[in-house]
């Protein structure tokens, strides 16, 4: 079974960008929906973004629109989360997965995530 490959991410200054990046092996992906989360030590995981496969459909948090752009490649293998205008409230540990599309509408949704997550640390 293979295994997901993520990168971005790191330490950047208040006020940079980044971009996260995610490959699911083959056997976790053909997902209709898939997003972006983050998590805190001691908070609930919450979502960032999703986007619906090939349907140019994305959706944000309210804390990261205007900042955030979640996309994926041409061949929709590789999920993307460009992250701009970088604020400390920001910092958390990133995680990518399949999601259920009611989450875009305000329904219940469950995810499974993939990878081990991506540590983004936003210093002043």
């Amino acid at each position: 079974r293979g295994q997901t490959v993520e990168s971005g991410g790191g330490s950047v200054p208040a006020g940079g960008s980044t971009r996260l990046s995610c490959r699911p092996s083959a056997y976790t992906y053909a997902s209709k929906c898939m997003g972006w989360f983050r998590q805190v030590p001691g908070n609930e995981r919450e979502k960032v973004a999703v986007i619906i496969t090939g349907g140019g459909v994305d959706h944000y948090a309210d804390s990261v629109k205007g900042r955030f752009t979640i996309s994926q490649d041409n061949d929709n293998t590789i999920l993307y989360l460009q992250m701009n205008t970088l604020k400390p409230e920001d910092s958390a540990t990133y995680y990518c997965g399949s999601v259920s599309c009611n989450i875009i509408t305000g329904g219940n949704w469950r995810a499974n995530y993939w990878g081990q997550g991506i540590q983004v640390t936003v210093s002043t």
